[in-house]
Order: structure tokens, then sequence, then C-alpha cells
């Protein structure tokens, strides 16, 4: 039994902390990093530009070594779409990166090649929110049914499902 608790010790000693990584993407990126701020224990929010998403995630994933993405959430902010990609930091630290596309032009490079697990999240946000990662191996509609309408994305608020109950209506008639 002294090997596991010796090696959970070692594992704590050498877990970074927020400010070690707060200050490591500033080291790094600079500017590049509009906005970032750890508002709570365990929590940091860092905002840059989507042209520089794949040099930071694959910095998070080689000089960081984090690399648990948790989720890809969307949120629709009338002219833009955010998108937060939400990493997990051995269990303990979540570090969410936060970037927008446009909505009327909503595209960004897929980070599959970086991080494989992202290819089910970033399916899920093309779907519901219309986002197209480009670059992606297998870009195809993945929740909702085979005949949903192309063009209609359910999470965005422009969303009308009154609208979409009468294009139903007319293709059973």
């Amino acid at each position: 039994m002294e090997l596991p608790s010796s090696l959970a010790r070692w594992r704590v000693a050498m877990m970074m902390t927020e400010n070690e990584i707060v200050e490591s993407l500033k080291e790094s990126f600079g500017d590049k990093i509009l906005e970032i701020e750890s508002p709570r224990e365990r929590r940091i929010f860092s905002r840059i530009k989507q042209e520089d998403l794949k040099k930071v995630v694959a910095f998070i994933r080689d000089d960081l070594q984090i690399t648990h993405l948790s989720t890809i959430t969307a949120s629709d902010l009338g002219d833009e779409i955010e998108l937060i990609y939400h990493f997990v930091y051995e269990g303990a630290i979540v570090l969410s990166l936060v970037t927008e596309v446009p909505m009327d032009e909503p595209k960004i490079p897929t980070i599959v090649d970086i991080i494989p697990g992202s290819q089910l999240y970033e399916r899920e946000v093309y779907e519901m929110m219309g986002v197209v990662f480009e670059g992606h191996p297998n870009l195809e509609p993945l929740l909702l049914p085979e005949d949903w309408p192309k063009g209609v994305y359910p999470l965005r608020k422009e969303y009308d499902l009154e609208k979409l109950r009468e294009l139903n209506k007319d293709d059973t008639a």
C-alpha cells in the first residue's frame, strides 16, 4: 500500500496550480490572450481569437500536458456564436478557452487533429448551432433525425418550432 500513496503524493506535488497555468499561457502567447481570469478556485477562463485556437490548443496539450477535453459548448450571442472549449487538468482544474465566430459565417478550424476526442463535440455543435469546423474528417449529422431540414439549427435563438412544424406538415401532405 505504500506505493499508491507515495505516487499520489508525488502527483499532487507535481500538479500545476491555476496561477502557473495562467502565467504559462500569458508568457507563451502574450497579447494573443485577449483576457484571462481565475474567478474562483480550480477555474480558468481565457479568451482568444479564433485564428489562435489551434496554436493554443496544441500548447495546452503538448506543453501543459492537459489532454482531456471535457466538452465544447456554444451560445448564440446574436451577431456571434461563442464557443467554449472546456479542458480538465488532473480532474482538478477546468481551463475554458473562449472564442467567437461571426453568426453570418460561422467557421473555425477543427482541433480533431490535435485532440481526436473533440470529433463528436464538434459534430454536435455543427448540427445544433451551424458552426462549420473546417478540416473535420466527418462533419455529418449526429443527433437529429435523418429528415431534419438542412440549415435549421435548433439551439440558435432564431429557431422557430412553429415554422418547422409547418414545413413538416407540408412534407406529409
